[in-house]
């Protein structure tokens, strides 16, 4: 599930396929493949709505947005392991945007990850994901972006450490780690699934938050969708391959539906960096879409391998110890909103018990949650959520271990121990 989501090498990427996105649109006239068709104004119109939709549907606004700042101007910095990224203004502002790019200069971004000028692009640019994307989904987000309103503001370089400020370096990445092509339909498939295919494999990108990254940035693709530690972010996106983690293969349609919707579900809730993908994408997309995804995401293949461990171990007599003292601390704070039972008041108060978020091997999100608290994201279906308030203050490093000891080993939960070293390590951390 987006990762808007905004990681790594990834995040690199992310910052790269931000500055694919842009590209403008000439006028009155259609160029397509250096020829030019007429284009109605009813035509133009409801090419542009489609291309905002799909623009919602790839969450560009999520990257080339700064925070109170001006619609796809860009500027948002993307921190990474290799240095911090910066992405690019987006808007058709001749000067500093996608004003002089043409509809063929955008497919090639979005296809191929090349820029205008041929460069080629960060990763942090989800082209690996992008270039499943048809043409004509293409030219109407390229339509829609060069509606926008033009800002006369520089792209800021990117600030990348030697040698990945090389783009040079990028060819060996690609040969690696890149695959060009469309997305081919499935014809053992139904027209649905196909659809949720499409949107999750392409636009969605999903898969460069629940996918691991190796050392040198790339995903491991014999691991796809099987989870992973977002760097520098400090959150965990799970295993979509696995029932242990978020594995999907139990859980009804409408509740995948519910979750990708509005954020909140009678399994669960989304929180982090998965909240910002629902408020900022996935609330705009259509039931027919949402249900498409969630019948995609219902079929990856469920694997019974468990992911690399995460989890800093404690002795069993401690884990114990942690086990006895986190009951307490739940009945004084926890049991109000989520039951003596673990069971909650879903969809306000998710459920723990059974909660498969809850006992994943890496506890990173559970304790965030204590620590940080947090609110599902705010939708048009649930607008003003309940939320977890923050404990950081209340609680120590040991309490904070404990009472997430608790939660994942009772009601059935198979969860492990959590050591009070990594509450610490994750209390320190940044929030984002």
């Amino acid at each position: 599930m987006k990762r808007k989501s905004l990681f790594a090498l990834s995040a690199v990427v992310v910052v790269a396929a931000a500055a694919l996105v842009p590209v403008l649109w000439s006028g009155g006239d259609n160029l397509h493949n250096g020829t030019a068709m007429a284009a109605t104004p009813a035509d133009q119109a409801a090419l542009i709505k489609k291309g905002e939709y799909l623009a919602r549907a790839g969450d560009c606004i999520a990257c080339h947005t700064v925070r109170g700042g001006k619609q796809f101007a860009g500027g948002l910095p993307m921190a990474t392991p290799f240095g911090t990224m910066f992405t690019p203004n987006i808007t058709p502002d001749d000067q500093y945007g996608i004003g002089k790019w043409t509809q063929d200069d955008f497919y090639r971004a979005m296809h191929t990850g090349r820029s205008k000028d041929g460069s080629l692009l960060y990763p942090g640019f989800p082209f690996t994901s992008y270039t499943k994307v048809t043409r004509a989904d293409s030219d109407a987000i390229y339509a829609y972006l060069r509606s926008v309103t033009p800002i006369n503001v520089p792209s800021r370089p990117h600030e990348l450490k030697f040698p990945f400020n090389q783009r040079n370096m990028l060819i060996g990445w690609r040969t690696l780690f890149f695959r060009e092509g469309e997305y081919k339909p499935d014809p053992t498939k139904s027209v649905e699934w196909n659809r949720g295919a499409y949107l999750i494999e392409g636009l969605g990108h999903c898969g460069m938050c629940h996918t691991s990254i190796n050392a040198m940035g790339g995903p491991v693709s014999s691991a796809a969708f099987a989870g992973g530690l977002i760097p520098l972010q400090n959150w965990y996106a799970p295993s979509l391959t696995s029932n242990k983690e978020a594995g999907l293969g139990d859980w009804e349609t409408k509740d995948i539906a519910d979750l990708l919707k509005t954020g909140v579900s009678n399994r669960g809730a989304v929180f982090g960096p998965m909240a910002e993908v629902v408020h900022n994408s996935l609330q705009y997309m259509s039931d027919e879409d949402i249900n498409a995804m969630a019948t995609y995401l219902k079929t990856i293949p469920q694997k019974s391998e468990a992911p690399e461990p995460l989890q800093l171990e404690t002795s069993e007599k401690f884990g114990g110890e942690l086990l006895k003292q986190g009951q307490k601390i739940y009945a004084d704070n926890c049991a109000k909103c989520h039951a003596e039972n673990g069971l909650g008041m879903p969809p306000a108060f998710p459920p723990l018990a059974n909660n498969q978020s809850i006992q994943m091997p890496s506890a990173v999100n559970p304790i965030r949650m204590v620590l940080n608290g947090g609110y599902p994201p705010s939708t048009d279906a649930n607008p003003h959520p309940y939320g977890m308030p923050p404990f950081a203050q209340a609680l120590s490093n040991q309490e904070v271990a404990a009472v997430v000891t608790y939660i994942r080993m009772s009601w059935g939960n198979h969860g492990t121990a959590v050591s009070p070293q990594q509450v610490s390590d994750l209390r320190s951390a940044p929030l984002d």
